[in-house]
């Protein structure tokens, strides 16, 4: 396409060199130009054609050449115009108007979005002048870019662009939940003098108050709950609740005065909208909910215009909270364990190879995701990734267990995928179809592959606890409760002599969360997210901890394993 274009443009230098000696150049220039500037760019590039071969009598050629090339721009001819321009610069490389030509062509560049070539093509233009309009039109184009390591790559390149670097300080910060995007973000805003608060979303100053109002979102369902002892549909709930419940009781014995408050959302959409236009609401040190991902929306909204500080205690999705500065998530994020996962792998795999294996799910996807691309930064080689349907599980056997020899008993002694060629798996799922099809076929071919998966496995009983004792399986477990400690120890005498059951996950969890944010209140104040940032790892006081130091979620995470008949925490990253 450039080649015909070339030889376009050359065509017309030559037909018009016959013609040459009988024009007046300066009257036919003057003709061009005024056409030019009545916007007839038709008829001013035929008048400029005759105007561009060179003679030594003809004092217009790279005029000529330029404003023909600018008449085809303004009839939508870039490439030709693009072309003219560029044999401008080969045929008179020292015209002094070249940074002009420089300018159109890096115009043309930047809206065929050749950003690259564009960037580099203004970085030359030395005349000054030029240089405001040149910032308005990069900062039109470079704002139309969104990927990061587009914009990483333009930063490399044009490591001192101020327009670059605002506007990937811009995308990083739509979720610096990375610690290496929290890092580079407080880098470019260090460098190119930024206002932070343009880029990174902090609450008001803290204060202290003699006793805090946090109050609790949840479908507590109270109009359908039954006066009996009987487990209830939303027995998660009451737990979860319950939990929070004792840690207030633990916290006024240490001084912490909590009005803990519960609103019933009934699983209502409508209904959470009229209990959070109450002033009573309003005026909530602390909010903890919701309980299912529907209801989030209207609760973060509700957070950010009130400016409440508000904790999600059960989802892993960080997208939920959006730019909310007060929003945060009680667990880590699918990312952060993924990129955990991948980290952990990495570390203590023998081998530096790997498989993923992951159902259809969003959640899934993005845990796989954020897996493959930790674990290859520190040198894993990704054999291969499986996404898988429920209906699709039974091909993990075929692909971990289909033999290739036998021995004398019939019994397979080497596979398809060779054995001790893998230094291990992430099950990116809690679908007991596909990591019980996983265990099994790591048991079949007895090469002992380190599996890496979810604490949830241990909640479906879907696997015989002495597999878990046998075979290398690794989980990521933030709520891991250690029963030997103190705090656990008391919880669980406490809530056995209350309600006369054992605690349960969720009774756990609702526990932990509340004496976490009530010492937070306790030392920080109302708004205490950023000297909870600070602090860095924040010991747990029935589980392993805290961490809000890279953003908005958990980015603590334990990795357990049975050893010895007793569940323990092996890592923490």
């Amino acid at each position: 396409m450039m080649r015909t274009l070339k030889l376009a443009y050359l065509m017309i230098i030559f037909c018009a060199v016959p013609a040459c000696a009988q024009i007046d150049y300066h009257k036919h220039y003057l003709n061009a130009k005024t056409l030019y500037r009545e916007g007839k760019y038709n008829l001013a590039m035929e008048t400029f054609k005759p105007l561009i071969a060179y003679d030594k009598n003809n004092p217009y050629s790279q005029y000529a050449s330029f404003y023909y090339a600018l008449a085809a721009y303004n009839q939508g001819f870039k490439p030709l115009a693009k072309t003219s321009l560029n044999e401008i610069k080969k045929l008179s490389p020292a015209w002094d108007k070249m940074d002009e030509v420089n300018f159109w062509i890096g115009k043309i560049n930047m809206e065929d979005r050749d950003y690259f070539q564009g960037l580099k093509v203004w970085s030359t233009i030395q005349d000054k002048s030029l240089q405001p309009l040149i910032e308005q039109l990069k900062t039109k184009s470079i704002s139309e870019v969104t990927d990061l390591e587009t914009l990483r790559m333009m930063r490399e390149e044009n490591p001192r662009d101020a327009v670059v670097g605002k506007q990937l300080a811009t995308q990083l910060a739509k979720n610096s939940s990375n610690p290496t995007d929290k890092a580079q973000l407080d880098e470019l805003i260090r460098t190119f003098n930024l206002n932070r608060a343009d880029f990174v979303a902090e609450a008001p100053k803290s204060f202290f108050k003699d006793i805090y109002s946090v109050s609790v979102m949840m479908p507590f369902m109270v109009n359908t709950l039954e006066p009996s002892t009987a487990s209830k549909r939303n027995q998660n709930v009451l737990d979860f609740y319950e939990g929070m419940k004792l840690a207030v009781d633990t916290l006024a014995k240490q001084g912490v005065k909590i009005s803990l408050r519960a609103y019933d959302s009934e699983r209502n959409v409508n209904k959470i909208k009229s209990v959070l236009n109450t002033d009573e609401l309003k005026n909530t040190d602390l909010l903890v909910g919701p309980f299912f991902q529907e209801e989030v929306k209207p609760i973060v909204d509700f957070s950010l215009t009130n400016g409440v500080n508000l904790f999600n205690p059960l989802h892993n999705n960080l997208e939920l909270l959006g730019s909310n500065p007060y929003a945060f998530l009680y667990q880590p994020s699918l990312e952060t364990m993924g990129r955990k996962a991948g980290e952990f792998l990495s570390a203590n795999a023998k081998k530096k190879t790997c498989l993923i294996f992951y159902g259809t799910t969003r959640r899934d996807s993005t845990l796989a995701a954020s897996f493959a691309a930790a674990a290859q930064a520190k040198g894993m080689k990704i054999m291969a990734t499986h996404r898988l349907s429920r209906e699709q599980s039974g091909n993990i056997l075929s692909i971990l267990t289909t033999a290739t020899e036998f021995d004398d008993f019939k019994n397979p002694k080497q596979f398809a995928l060779k054995k001790d060629s893998v230094g291990g798996i992430y099950v990116a799922s809690d679908d007991a179809l596909i990591y019980a099809k996983v265990i099994s076929g790591i048991e079949t071919r007895g090469d002992q592959i380190p599996v890496v998966g979810s604490e949830s496995w241990l909640e479906q009983h879907t696997i015989d606890l002495e597999k878990f004792q046998n075979l290398p399986i690794t989980l990521i477990a933030p709520n891991y409760v250690d029963a030997g400690r103190p705090y656990a120890r008391a919880f669980n005498r406490k809530y056995v002599k209350t309600h006369g059951r054992v605690p349960t996950n969720y009774a756990s969890t609702g526990y932990e969360l509340m004496l976490f944010l009530g010492n937070q209140l306790k030392k920080n104040g109302v708004y205490f997210q950023e000297a909870m940032a600070k602090a860095g790892a924040i010991p747990g006081y029935i589980t392993e901890g805290h961490n809000y130091q890279a953003g908005r979620s958990n980015d603590l995470v334990p990795f357990i394993r049975f050893e010895a008949g007793n569940m323990k925490v092996i890592d923490k990253k």
